[in-house]
């Protein structure tokens, strides 16, 4: 069985192969201190006292106290400090140490969450309904570098997309938010102009506007005046370093900007058909940059998104492809929480690397826990392979960083799993129904509203709805459905299986 791997910020440990890689490249580091960071890893946040430790770095050997602390100083220098400015490795009085893995208070899952800013869809003034797409997707971008600072948060897109037009103080109020932004944008051939403003709602005082008026070739430079404008007008303390990493990964031309702009509505349409529409978009980009982050993770997405819904592959070969996608993906994220979290998935569903899979998705986590992307797949991976208790922190936290997501199905549809697994039936409807008023294509709701009438002994129930699985996925059967889906814990889909089973889903 292959040894568990460790993520924790930029950093990802192969005890196997006595290998630490930052951002994947090798850290220079002896065995011992490799031991030593692997025993303070396992303690997953609590204390190791010194005898553990020096057990565990000079096993069966007498050694001196002084020798723990060299190699704690040297593991020190080499990890540098965390994101928050702190040390990762913690001493404890009269206790031994301890790893940081996880952010401070914003990191957790509780209910103490107060998003502070929301990004509402720029005006469209090019007079082409059909580039309204551009628009949004530059408004995109902004949320989502935005989002990867951690002194304050940001609403989903979803949710703030909702508001086209109104008065401003009362959507900041709906969302509950302090600040709002808002702009417009006109494109025009090569021409491009971008007007935004960052409003106080609650003072009602503007706090400040600017006009972009540039050669389409400078959008990433006008995203990024903006992004920097709005984080210091926010919190006028945040460090360069934050506002360095919200630039890093990017596609380097715009005519594969603009594939990943139409890529996006695509792969949220939730069907076979634009699935693949989006696939072959990807593939075009990654034909012109072979090694961007983002292309990858999102070409790995639809493979690993294809197969999990059980609809037809593109080839026998979809599974290595999507692996190989995602393994690149990481290697090449720097840092970048979404497209871990993305790749992370590809692991769990598709390469059946549970462990490891999670920890990336922790790592994300802990870099950005205010990204509903990340933090929704972290709960969708702890349903399929970890802790459910965790999984409905993290789906409910994802619910309240975007309470107004219109592609919210996929987040009821994990709660409704949860509950299901638990027995609660009528529970679990309640957010099953939930999410199939918002995507009736979701094959995974279905699955679920029909197991849980199954167990609930509404038969004709289920199979009406069975009936509407075939009528979107006719396809389906239960070995196509058993083949995309996690199995590190099987009970969990064989509940799935077994009640799409007794209403009637063929086995092939």
């Amino acid at each position: 069985m292959e040894e568990q791997r460790y993520a924790f910020g930029r950093f990802m440990l192969d005890p196997a192969s006595g290998v630490l890689r930052r951002d994947g490249q090798p850290v220079p580091l002896g065995q011992r201190a490799i031991a030593l960071l692997k025993a303070l890893l396992d303690a997953d946040g609590r204390p190791v006292g010194k005898e553990a430790l020096i057990e565990a770095g000079w096993p069966g050997l007498m050694v001196e106290e002084g020798n723990l602390s060299v190699q704690i100083a040297h593991l020190r220098k080499a990890l540098g400090q965390r994101p928050d400015g702190q040390e990762w490795i913690v001493t404890l009085p009269r206790l031994g140490y301890r790893l940081l893995r996880r952010q401070a208070a914003v990191a957790e899952t509780g209910d103490d969450i107060f998003p502070s800013l929301a990004v509402l869809p720029f005006e469209n003034l090019s007079g082409d309904p059909k580039q309204q797409y551009f628009a949004d997707g530059i408004v995109d971008d902004i949320i989502t570098a935005l989002s990867r600072f951690t002194s304050f948060a940001v609403i989903a897109r979803n949710t703030s997309f909702v508001y086209r037009g109104g008065d401003i103080r009362k959507i900041a109020s709906e969302l509950g938010v302090k600040y709002v932004l808002e702009g417009s944008l006109s494109k025009s051939g090569s021409r491009l102009r971008i007007y935004a403003r960052l409003v106080d709602a609650v003072a009602n005082v503007q706090l400040w506007a600017q006009s972009f008026d540039g050669d389409l070739e400078e959008v990433f430079e006008f995203q990024d005046r903006i992004t920097e404008s709005v984080a210091i007008g926010i919190e006028p303390h945040v460090h360069h370093a934050e506002l360095e990493r919200a630039r890093r990964e990017r596609p380097g031309s715009v005519s594969v900007y603009d594939i990943c702009l139409q890529v996006l509505p695509k792969i949220l349409a939730e069907t076979s058909a634009q699935n693949a529409e989006a696939h072959a978009l990807l593939t075009e980009a990654l034909e012109r940059e072979p090694d961007n982050a983002r292309i990858l993770a999102l070409a790995s997405y639809t493979l690993e998104h294809r197969r999990t819904m059980g609809w037809p592959p593109f080839g026998p070969d979809d599974a290595e492809k999507c692996v190989a996608l995602a393994r690149r993906g990481i290697a090449l994220a720097r840092g970048d929480a979404t497209i871990m979290a993305t790749c992370g998935m590809s692991l769990i569903q598709v390469g059946r690397e549970y462990d490891w899979g999670l920890a990336i998705m922790q790592a994300a986590v802990d870099l950005n826990p205010n990204s509903l992307n990340v933090v929704l797949r972290a709960g969708i991976a702890h349903l399929h392979c970890g802790n459910l208790d965790r999984a409905q922190e993290y789906l409910m936290r994802a619910h309240r960083l975007s309470p107004l997501d219109p592609y919210a199905h996929i987040t009821f549809c994990g709660l409704a799993d949860i509950e299901m697994i638990r027995g609660n039936y009528e529970q679990s409807l309640l957010w099953a129904s939930r999410s199939l008023a918002l995507n009736p294509n979701f094959d995974p709701t279905v699955w679920i509203l029909i197991t849980d009438n199954v167990n609930l002994g509404r038969i004709d129930e289920a199979r009406r709805f069975l009936q509407h699985l075939l009528r979107i996925a006719p396809d389906s059967t239960l070995a196509s459905i058993a083949a995309g889906q996690a199995t590190k814990v099987p009970e969990r889909l064989a509940l799935v299986l077994d009640g799409l089973r007794r209403a009637g889903l063929p086995e092939a």
